[in-house]
């Protein structure tokens, strides 16, 4: 008996075994609830364990233990409203976004026991689209245009009062054009002290500090354009923020079409990168969630990055409208119709 080539063969055998236990595991998408009958567009990951969301039937949950169990609460007064955007702080405290006519902000500090109403505006035509806030005190929203002109205001108290910005000072929309209150994540903190926000329809622009940039993204028709921008390089100041930026959207009606749906810049908007491959359909948000990975969702399926965008791989064809990573850890988190939730595991 030859021990030798024995010996070989069960040392090869052993060496795959511990590859296989040492390679790290493809990503994917753990489900952690669906069914219930509401559509979820507001995801705020305050932390790992803290949760919360928002969306159709005037629904908002709230999970405090990394997405095992939810509380779920229907906003008296609000059962036939659509909260599409939602900022939380920490486990009692979040505000929430009710799109139309009246556009209203409400705010609670208790967990969701009970809402207070924080700001309401009842101009004919008023749909709100996205909020985002630099810090606990510092916040913006802006809706689609009113007379030609983009809505836009701001908080300097955390949400509890708000004041819109003048007319004239208002950016200036072309016909037709508008954004897409999709994931609450049309409008970012460029840095700490400005943001941005992208627009589409038969016009997409990329509108930063006081310049307004043409996008290279599909457009034309009302269903086309911008649907989310990311920010990379966003906790800086004096204008050296700003410059790593993904833009992604494309054709919501056709929501597995390729064709322009993504672009990269990496000097503020001056030029745009396709990337080598594109995601995969239609994309409703996108989110830097740590180093050169990058994620992004949309109705026909989630892509993942790990390149800063310049090639994106198929995760999974099940539909979600919005990721977040958390703002104080790792853990990203999906939203969708029919009350669907899930965790990404890398």
């Amino acid at each position: 008996m030859k021990i030798f080539p024995l010996l070989c063969c069960i040392f090869a055998i052993l060496s795959l075994h511990a590859v296989a236990q040492h390679s790290p595991a493809a990503p994917h998408i753990q489900q952690l609830t669906s069914g219930a009958h509401t559509s979820l567009r507001g995801l705020s990951v305050v932390t790992n364990k803290i949760i919360w969301v928002s969306g159709s039937n005037g629904t908002v949950g709230r999970s405090t233990d990394g997405g095992n169990t939810w509380s779920w609460i229907t906003v008296p007064g609000y059962e036939k409203r659509d909260f599409r955007d939602i900022e939380a702080f920490d486990q009692n405290t979040a505000i929430i976004m009710a799109i139309a006519e009246p556009a209203d902000i409400l705010k609670t500090t208790d967990g969701g026991k009970t809402w207070k109403l924080v700001y309401e505006n009842t101009t004919k035509g008023m749909f709100l689209d996205a909020m985002e806030f630099w810090n606990p005190d510092s916040g913006i929203v802006v809706g689609d245009p009113i007379n030609g002109r983009f809505f836009v205001a701001r908080s300097f108290d955390g949400g509890d009062t708000w004041h819109d910005i003048p007319y004239l000072e208002l950016p200036k929309a072309d016909s037709g054009e508008g954004c897409f209150a999709s994931s609450g994540t049309n409008v970012r903190n460029l840095e700490r002290d400005a943001a941005a926000f992208v627009s589409g329809g038969p016009h997409s622009r990329l509108f930063i500090r006081d310049k307004v940039i043409d996008l290279p993204i599909l457009q034309g028709t009302a269903t086309t354009g911008a649907n989310s921008i990311a920010v990379k390089d966003h906790n800086k100041r004096n204008g050296k923020g700003g410059k790593h930026l993904i833009v992604v959207g494309g054709d919501f009606a056709n929501d597995t079409l390729q064709e322009k749906n993504c672009f990269l810049t990496n000097d503020g908007g001056n030029t745009w990168i396709r990337p080598a491959t594109p995601p995969h359909g239609y994309r409703s948000c996108v989110e830097f969630i740590g180093g050169q990975n990058v994620i992004c969702c949309g109705t026909s399926g989630v892509d993942l990055s790990t390149d800063d965008g310049m090639h994106w791989t198929l995760v999974t064809n099940t539909g979600y409208h919005v990721c977040r990573v958390a703002k104080k850890g790792h853990a990203v988190f999906f939203a969708g119709s029919n009350g669907r939730i899930a965790k990404l595991t890398l």
